[in-house]
């Protein structure tokens, strides 16, 4: 349906006089009116009262009529004054209704990260949101390793990189160290003195198709074969690690990833010789981050450190961690 011209030249002109309004004009209208009374209007706006007249005055110029009667003992609203008050007050009511619920309900941060740091990540994190409940994180878990910050729409990530990897404005959380992992109740596992030929008897579960994990273990332990036809394989190794809690077999776990497993007895490490692979876990972040995400980052490399010191008095009392000796040859 087509407008009357009359009809689209008022509707052209009220948005004329809307674009060339300001918010803080409206802000006096508002005060004056509801006072009626420049003095009082001028202490409540802490501004003068010539500022209030003036402010006034210039919004009245713009809408082409007046909103406000002098008479001797004050002011008193026109007739399209009065009309206009009511709207206004709700609009300016709502704005700061708006900015209210906005500051009290922060923007979600959004971190990436591969599925296998989870294990690490997600206590962490739900830790700072007790901590700290003004700051709100999504974790999404993806099979990918890897994050692209300038084209996917995080504001950090959790990248799992190899030897060879570099990101822009990467910070190191851990290395990857592997060593095989089990339930405390895997049959022949739980105690005693074990070594390498008791891995005959068991299942091991591949956390990759290559089964590059293992191999590299064995090699480590002077091994050149796999010592079991019996074996499963996995896409990740947040599976490979589900099947081992459940007693299904031997996975390689990572030390750092474990941690709270570790701690709380659902596995068990039963050999002492761990292998770092020469991969690691790297946060990624852009140059300038928020407020709340710098905490978020602040948080999580202070978590890294901690995990990082605990590895290292690991090692020392009841663990042995040796390079990967490819790297230390191509070094």
């Amino acid at each position: 349906m087509t407008l009357p011209s009359a009809s689209l030249s008022n509707e052209r002109a009220a948005l004329a006089a809307l674009n060339q309004l300001s918010l803080n004009l409206l802000k006096t209208f508002v005060v004056v009116a509801q006072t009626l009374n420049l003095t009082h209007a001028a202490a409540l706006l802490h501004i003068t009262q010539g500022a209030v007249s003036r402010q006034i005055a210039g919004l009245e110029e713009q809408l082409g009529y007046p909103l406000f009667l002098r008479q001797a003992r004050g002011l008193m609203l026109t007739p399209r004054g009065a009309q206009l008050l009511p709207p206004i007050q709700r609009a300016m009511e709502q704005m700061a209704d708006a900015l209210k619920r906005a500051a009290s309900n922060p923007e979600t941060l959004r971190i990436k990260c591969p599925t296998c740091s989870m294990r690490w990540l997600l206590p962490r994190v739900i830790q700072l949101q007790n901590e700290r409940p003004d700051i709100q994180i999504e974790l999404t878990a993806s099979i990918q390793n890897g994050a692209d910050l300038e084209r996917e729409h995080f504001d950090a990530a959790v990248v799992f990189a190899e030897k060879n990897d570099s990101y822009k404005r990467s910070q190191h959380l851990f290395d990857e160290v592997l060593t095989p992992v089990c339930a405390p109740t895997l049959a022949g596992m739980g105690g005693g003195h074990i070594v390498v030929d008791d891995l005959h008897a068991q299942t091991l579960l591949h956390p990759t198709r290559d089964r590059r994990d293992w191999i590299l273990w064995l090699r480590e332990s002077g091994v050149l074969e796999l010592p079991s036809s019996k074996s499963q394989h996995f896409d990740t190794l947040e599976q490979a690690m589900n099947s081992a809690l459940q007693g299904y077999g031997i996975a390689i776990g990572d030390l750092t990833l474990i941690e709270d497993d570790l701690n709380a007895r659902r596995v068990i490490t039963p050999f002492s010789l761990c292998v770092t692979s020469g991969a690691s876990y790297q946060l990624l972040a852009p140059k300038n981050p928020a407020p709340a995400l710098q905490t978020v980052l602040d948080y999580l490399n202070e978590q890294a450190r901690l995990s990082r010191e605990r590895l290292e008095t690991l090692a020392s009392t009841s663990h042995r961690i040796v390079p990967d000796s490819r790297l230390i040859k191509s070094n």
